[in-house]
């Protein structure tokens, strides 16, 4: 587990030295979230999920990053687990509107823990939108999904806070 937890802080480091060498002065982000969701295809119950992030943009809209989150049952919070993540990411950034509607895909890597782990993947999107130079309103829909026999898909909307 010492071995991913390298990988991702390795993965965030090169992607904000990669973000530092541009001319905009605004390519690297963290982010804080928190989000409701539920499973899928059971639909067994309500989730809840919170977690911090960060991604640089390597070049134009594309970026890499990772995050560390907690997604657990709504009744029994204490039943949750981690999920470590590493991503790709494309911003849509346009000029038309100064730069304060920014749209964005991701997807990558996910590591499941808990007494044990699995690994998984992750796709999603969302917006933020830049309220002030330096700090945003974040949105997106995040799919976690546990593959196997029958995958088990982790949905969420998630809402957060994102800072430059």
């Amino acid at each position: 587990m010492l071995r991913i937890f390298q990988i991702i802080f390795c993965l965030v480091l090169i992607s904000t030295f990669a973000a530092a060498q541009t001319t905009d002065g605004h390519r690297a982000q963290g982010y804080v979230f928190a989000g409701a969701g539920g499973t899928a295809p059971d639909g067994v119950g309500a989730t809840l999920n919170f977690g911090v992030g960060g991604e640089g943009l390597i070049y134009k809209g594309l970026g890499a990053g990772g995050e560390i989150g907690y997604l657990t049952p709504a009744r029994t919070p204490s039943d949750g687990f981690g999920i470590l993540s590493a991503n790709g990411s494309y911003h849509f950034i346009n000029a038309s509107s100064s730069g304060r509607f920014v749209p964005f895909v991701t997807g990558g890597y996910s590591f499941f823990f808990r007494s044990g782990f699995a690994n998984g993947v992750n796709a999603g999107g969302g917006i933020n939108y830049w309220f002030r130079e330096r700090m945003g309103l974040r949105v997106e829909f995040r799919d976690q999904i546990v593959p196997g026999g029958r995958a088990v898909h982790l949905v969420g909307v998630r809402i957060g806070l994102s800072f430059r």
